[in-house]
């Protein structure tokens, strides 16, 4: 079956701007096979994955599809050939049921007569859910009922449902918990064994060692290098997406988990229903505090009470050297507290909105004439500043924030806070869906900051990050602290995963 390709693309390029997205890209994808598709953010890979699946179209190139020309309208058409695609950030539709969602643009197979059988429409959307081990989703809710984790669920489904011959997996798992990647790494060997093919796109380097047979790696638009399984490392992935060697961790190399007696932020007694149950946290000036455990245990929603956007039911956060009680978002901003959301382009940035608009806007009131008029010219400067400083890839200034790739839209948030001088960062999951590269530039950051007398909690699902970067790590457990751990070189994940699960 390796000799018999499901889809071929030649030379196939797409630019934006003067920028250069593809150039001339050459990739088979063969019958029963995971390959992976790998680079840094902005290296092309999801500008490719998105033309496959009919989001939008080469400047030139061609694609066959099992031997044919393959040349797809849109999304439903490709799914409609034989191509099906699950992205990272949402891609649900509020307001209708979860029925409707996965039967989106496919609507007239229940037609009869004109109208909507919906009875015989949920039952197919609940036997397609049942089939992925998703029974628990019932076809017949509304989709905003739903939590994050079981909307991409449903996104899973839309793209099961269509027996597709080539599925497209966009950063998903880096955005799911257990439940999910269960179900999607299900279907993933569903498919090899049934002969079909899969484009895996991730930035975990272990993930793709353990589902991916091929690698397949780009950099700057153009493929550097296609790995098969016995070539594939860790180590030679990193070097083939930044063009240099990278050995060993990106964590921290010092075990001194020191930081200042004086404690900058109290949270005491916090609950929250039904996510929390009297929570206490202290962050010292200087400290890494990580907060981790399973995706439900409540630390998403610390973080969104820490810096004032849900409101306690009982207990309170305070800014102890202010003498200041966090009670709204704006309250936290103003004295200079920020925070990074796990939901970035939903909460953490405005993507109809320029790089420079979003790295000004907490800064507007320090930046503004008399509150009333915003010199231009000091956004512009702002904004080029941080541009230069965390190398965010770019036109300029005025690009709209939605036509960056992932990591630069990371860099954008980060940048956006230190504009504003933030002595406080609250970051959840602020590596989610992030290349190597930019790792790096973030938990260097982070490091400075420390460095500086910054105090950071840092909301993480990830241990291995968790124990790399913290001076502390508090577990949560069914919204209750079950155990704190200190900076060590001998702490491991075994010892933390029995207190968590």
């Amino acid at each position: 079956m390796k000799n018999e390709p499901v889809l071929s693309a030649r030379g196939v390029s797409k630019a934006f701007g003067p920028t250069r997205a593809l150039i001339d890209v050459d990739i088979d994808v063969y019958k029963g096979e995971v390959r992976g598709l790998i680079g840094e953010n902005g290296s092309g890979k999801s500008t490719f994955s998105s033309i496959i699946a009919g989001a939008q179209g080469a400047d030139s190139g061609e694609f066959t599809l099992n031997g044919e020309k393959y040349s797809p309208k849109n999304m439903v058409d490709a799914q409609n050939k034989g191509v099906s695609m699950i992205i990272q950030e949402m891609g649900t539709i509020s307001k209708i049921n979860v029925a409707s969602n996965i039967f989106a643009g496919r609507l007239d197979q229940f037609k009869k007569h004109g109208l909507l059988d919906s009875k015989s429409m949920i039952a197919a959307a609940n036997k397609v859910l049942e089939e992925i081990g998703a029974g628990d989703i019932k076809a017949e809710m509304l989709i905003d009922r739903l939590n994050f984790e079981d909307r991409k669920i449903v996104e899973i489904a839309r793209a099961y449902v269509t027996n597709p011959d080539l599925l497209i997996v966009d950063e998903t798992t880096t955005a799911l918990a257990e439940k999910g990647r269960r179900i999607i790494y299900s279907i993933i060997n569903r498919m090899y064994e049934e002969g079909k093919a899969v484009l895996f796109i991730s930035h975990d380097l272990d993930e793709l060692m353990s589902v991916c047979n091929t690698v397949t790696v780009l950099r700057d638009g153009q493929v550097v290098d296609t790995l098969d399984k016995d070539k594939m490392s860790v180590d030679a992935m990193r070097s083939l997406m930044v063009g240099r060697e990278l050995q060993g961790s990106y964590y921290r190399s010092d075990y001194d988990g020191s930081f200042s007696d004086e404690v900058v932020l109290e949270a005491h007694q916090v609950s929250l229903n039904p996510s929390l149950e009297n929570v206490d946290i202290t962050l010292h000036k200087g400290e890494i505090l990580g907060i981790g455990g399973l995706s439900s245990c409540g630390m998403h929603e610390l973080g969104r009470v820490l810096f004032g956007i849900d409101k306690p039911v009982t207990g309170y956060v305070c800014l102890t050297g202010k003498n200041v009680t966090v009670k709204s978002s704006s309250l936290a901003v103003k004295h200079k507290m920020a925070y990074v959301s796990k939901d970035r382009d939903k909460e953490a940035i405005i993507l109809n909105a320029t790089i420079m608009n979003n790295i000004a806007l907490p800064s507007l009131k320090n930046i503004s004439k008399a509150r009333v008029f915003i010199p231009k010219a000091s956004e512009k400067r702002m904004a080029q500043k941080q541009i230069e400083t965390f190398s965010i890839k770019c036109r300029n200034a005025s690009q709209l924030v939605k036509e960056l790739s992932g990591g630069n839209k990371q860099k954008v948030v980060f940048s956006k806070w230190l504009a504003k001088e933030s002595d406080i960062f609250i970051l959840d999951c602020p590596t989610r869906g992030i290349d190597v590269g930019v790792k790096a530039t973030m938990y260097k950051l982070m490091m400075d900051l420390k460095k500086m007398g910054k105090s950071i909690i840092m909301i993480s699902e990830e241990l291995v990050e968790l124990i790399g970067m913290s001076d502390r790590i508090i577990i949560l457990k069914n919204g209750i602290i079950r155990k704190e751990f200190q900076r060590s070189k001998d702490l491991k994940e075994q010892d933390i995963i029995p207190h968590i699960i």
